[in-house]
């Protein structure tokens, strides 16, 4: 007969060898699983301090994927250069919820195909979704019923924890929208995109793009067409994000005596929802204070 030491061993190992596998393309997406789904295994294939369009298919990430039952990923092509390759030498077919999937896009180019020559296009829109968090909101919705038709007997759980994110998150955005209507009506220069959801729901404008094409690297040229038309009407700010190369953002920045903020692009890779908020409570602090 089993202890009572040995058999409450074995039943937490028998649950964790039941735990839920999932592979989160971005740290935003394994905060929202864990939000959900706390029991679940998570491996994240990215972090805050690399570009997503551009990650190496490493031998771990595709062990990885091949052990998941479920990948969440942006979709929107964000991953077409690394997940594709993961999917073909993970050797067997991982089921893909995408965010993209669930929310309304912006700035969709139908028909458009990227190339070297064209940079980073999406056609079905700006793929950095989760900078909005009503966005964030609307992913979670989809991602519990994808874990409640995955785990049945979390789903009375899950459906809880839903609820219980949609009222929090609910008033968190109320009040970041309250706290940041001295933004609206503002412009910032950027490069890249990779905010364009959060300048939309703050009634902010990315009025110049570092980049000469989306991706591609600022050039001496280009940046002194921006400055000359930046001059007349500068910008609140030169923002960038945190794992892009500052020195052509200070350049700017200096010229037009503008701050230049260097802001995360999303969170750590073992984030909740406290982390989730905190994200956002940091991007508006940063623009408030630059204003």
């Amino acid at each position: 007969m089993l202890s009572k030491g040995l058999a409450a061993a074995l039943l937490c190992m028998g649950s964790a060898a039941q735990a839920l596998t999932v592979f989160a393309c971005e740290p935003e997406w394994a905060a929202l699983t864990r939000v959900l789904l706390p029991s679940a295994k998570i491996h994240v294939a990215t972090h805050a301090g690399q570009d997503p369009h551009h990650i190496e298919a490493r031998p771990s990430l595709i062990a990885q994927l091949r052990g998941s039952e479920l990948a969440v990923c942006t979709g929107a092509s964000l991953e077409a250069g690394w997940l594709p390759m993961l999917q073909q030498r993970a050797g067997r077919a991982v089921p893909v919820l995408e965010a993209g999937d669930h929310v309304s896009m912006i700035d969709a180019q139908p028909g458009a195909i990227g190339t070297p020559w064209a940079g980073d296009v999406h056609a079905e829109g700006n793929p950095h979704v989760h900078a909005d968090p009503r966005n964030l909101l609307d992913v979670a919705k989809a991602l519990a019923e994808e874990l409640q038709r995955r785990e049945p007997a979390e789903r009375a759980a899950i459906a809880q924890r839903m609820a219980a994110f949609e009222k929090s998150w609910s008033a968190r955005i109320q009040a970041w929208q309250q706290q940041a209507l001295p933004l609206k009506g503002k412009t910032v220069a950027g490069q890249h995109s990779g905010f364009g959801y959060l300048w939309r729901w703050l009634g902010m404008t990315q009025s110049a793009d570092l980049e000469p094409k989306p991706g591609m690297a600022p050039t001496p040229g280009h940046l002194q067409r921006l400055l000359e038309g930046l001059r007349a009407q500068p910008p609140l700010a030169v923002v960038l994000s945190s794992y892009q190369d500052p020195r052509s953002a200070r350049w700017l920045g200096q010229q037009l005596n503008r701050p230049v903020l260097v802001l995360p692009a999303t969170v750590a890779e073992d984030a909740g929802e406290a982390e989730l908020a905190r994200w956002f409570e940091g991007l508006i602090t940063q623009l408030l204070q630059a204003k």
